[in-house]
């Protein structure tokens, strides 16, 4: 069944093997949105910015063609943007000229051509093309491309540190067999010399001897100084190729939980167009930040309505039995109230740092490491969010907080567009 959220496409996506699985992925999502529209990778040699390759996706696989087509055939507008990446470039009119210079198939009505470039290591390394129908009465796919495009290009990435991978280990075997047969042949043809130095002694005087003698040693001390020379380039190969290993691992952990906060901002953006009871929503705007945070104890403080001085718990997850939700505080009291009256995060890193904090007799926050953030949104007090008890890693850093600015947005937004403070606090007075 091809996917039909966010949620699902991006679990398609990881579930890939190969990069042509994943533009099939791609190509069923988009596919539910416009059965009409199709779409292709234009594999890209980046030395020379000749695209080499055309991979089509439709039915279910791919179909691959080889063609010959420089980019700076583009509208110098749309190669400027393809060049930079990240947003979509409309070919517009220009649509039917440029999509059979891509060998790409146009619907009998004509369609629209969309670009999109795809970099690697700061390089375009390939484009994605969309191709869709002319629709009157309909949006235009592209619109709605932009996340599902963000999700490929993360599939995408992955298997292209793959690839780079392989090749790093294939390189390697390659110079430990030469090494290994370089030194076989010459210890082969050293002792073949010595050999033949042995059996012909009784006929040569004793200089000529010792001068054969000579010149044998001199060539294993150069082979053996040249071996251990071989060696020494053999071990930064090897150190390189770990450095190598350990930043496509850093990388491929990046990947995963930008994945996961897309996949998380997507359901709890459904959950919040569904117009759902306000408690749920408050309780789905926790998980967002808590779940991408892996926060085993984590707390959301809304403002009080008409009452600028006060915030109340909203949502909370592994607070203690005699807190409840509904209890309010005053701005400046304890970490919350004093995140709220700063209106700056405030973030503890370990139980040292913790120990210089006159904060820690707080009851939502009982750790030594937390982010306290405020939620602010147009210069107005929406809440502040409480995060501690981290899973696995047990620590949170400053590049955390750079990912809860993010989440707090996402939260604030939601939160002010749903006029949550108001109708939560209205359903726990029964109004």
């Amino acid at each position: 069944m091809p996917p039909r959220t966010l949620a699902s496409l991006a679990h398609a996506l990881s579930a890939a093997t190969d990069l042509d699985a994943a533009l099939v992925a791609l190509a069923e999502g988009i596919a539910d949105t416009d059965r009409d529209a199709s779409i292709a990778l234009l594999r890209l040699d980046a030395r020379s910015g000749i695209v080499r390759e055309r991979v089509l996706a439709a039915g279910g696989r791919v179909q691959r063609e080889a063609i010959e087509t420089a980019l700076e055939q583009l509208p110098k507008r749309t190669l400027q943007t393809v060049n930079a990446g990240g947003i979509l470039a409309d070919l517009a009119d220009e649509s039917p000229e440029f999509a059979r210079l891509f060998s790409l198939p146009l619907p009998d009505n004509g369609g629209f051509l969309s670009l999109l470039g795809l970099r690697e290591d700061g390089q375009l390394s390939a484009l994605l093309a969309l191709v869709e129908p002319r629709n009157v009465f309909t949006t235009r796919a592209s619109e709605r491309f932009a996340p599902m495009a963000a999700l490929f290009e993360l599939a995408y990435l992955r298997f292209a540190e793959r690839e780079v991978k392989v090749e790093a280990v294939q390189t390697l075997e390659d110079v430990v067999q030469r090494l290994h047969g370089e030194y076989v042949t010459k210890l082969t043809g050293l002792e073949s010399e010595l050999e033949r130095a042995r059996s012909s002694s009784g006929s040569i005087d004793a200089v000529t001897l010792e001068r054969e003698s000579a010149k044998v040693a001199e060539d294993q001390r150069r082979t053996a100084r040249k071996l251990a020379a071989l060696e020494n380039q053999l071990m930064a190969a090897v150190g390189q190729l770990e450095q190598a290993h350990i930043e496509l691992h850093r990388r491929s952990e990046a990947l995963r939980q930008r994945t996961r906060t897309l996949y998380l901002i997507e359901r709890v953006l459904t959950l919040a167009a569904s117009w759902e009871t306000p408690q749920r929503l408050a309780e789905a705007l926790l998980a967002l930040v808590g779940d991408d945070m892996q926060a085993l104890r984590c707390s959301l403080f809304l403002a009080v309505p008409g009452d600028p001085t006060r915030l109340y718990l909203a949502a909370g997850r592994g607070l203690a039995p005699h807190i409840h939700v509904g209890s309010t505080i005053v701005l400046g009291q304890g970490v919350a109230g004093k995140v709220a009256a700063t209106r700056e995060p405030l973030l503890v890193v370990d139980a040292s740092d913790a120990a210089a904090q006159p904060l820690l007799g707080d009851e939502y926050l009982t750790t030594g490491s937390f982010i306290s953030f405020p939620l602010v949104l147009r210069d107005q007090m929406v809440g502040v969010v409480n995060l501690t008890n981290r899973a696995q890693r047990g620590l949170f850093v400053e590049e955390d907080v750079e990912r809860v600015r993010l989440l707090g947005r996402v939260i604030s937004l939601l939160a002010s567009e749903a006029q949550l403070p108001e109708r939560l606090m209205g359903a726990m007075r029964g109004e």
